[in-house]
């Protein structure tokens, strides 16, 4: 059994998984966005986040850190040179993982992993937050020529007729199969029937 037990083996030694997770942050870090399986890409998450986060301070410390884990010095230049300006503000969630399908061969579930600040058409459709609408009632075309009458005018125009030809209310349902369903003119009996 598997009780506590969080992380996902993916299939590997311990050795070819830090082997595979170095490889693939370095890639997600010179490349900015790379595809791959979807328990990977959450492994990776786990692997490439606090490595980003240690890269906003720049120490011959840190550095040293991040490279023990990457074994790159390309990738640990462009991640303390590039990525850590661009993730100054930000203060967790550096990666997104975006679903692709699933692979031809064996139906695994793909995905794009990418750092979320070099994304330009995610960040340039997201528009200005706006103050939050106010909750307006709504007005009936009954009530707003009500509202435009002077109070004189305004009583009640009911008369016998009107009250003796009530219609029964329709259930939501009911109104919305009648809507749905285009009314159909009655077929008149012309023939009269044979003997």
């Amino acid at each position: 059994m598997r009780h506590g037990k969080k992380i996902n083996h993916l299939g590997r030694k311990s050795a070819h998984r830090k082997a595979m997770l170095s490889n693939m942050a370095t890639s997600l870090i010179l490349h900015k966005r790379i595809s791959t399986t979807l328990a990977k890409a959450k492994a990776l998450r786990i692997y490439v986040e606090p490595l980003i986060t240690r890269s906003k301070e720049d120490s011959t410390h840190s550095r040293r850190l991040v490279f023990s884990h990457l074994q790159s010095k390309e990738a640990v230049s462009e991640l303390f040179r590039e990525v850590s300006q661009k993730v100054a503000e930000r203060p967790g969630g550096y990666t997104r993982i975006l679903k692709t399908g699933n692979r031809l061969g064996d139906n695994a579930d793909m995905c794009i992993v990418e750092l979320v600040d070099y994304n330009e058409t995610m960040l340039s459709s997201k528009e200005p937050v706006k103050a939050k609408a106010t909750r307006r009632r709504r007005v009936t075309k009954k009530a707003a020529s009500e509202e435009s009458k002077p109070a004189e005018e305004i009583q009640p125009e009911v008369t016998a007729e009107k009250k003796a030809v009530k219609k029964p209310r329709k259930t939501a349902k009911k109104e919305s199969a009648a809507e749905a369903a285009p009314e159909l003119p009655l077929k008149e009996e012309t023939e009269e029937p044979k003997e």
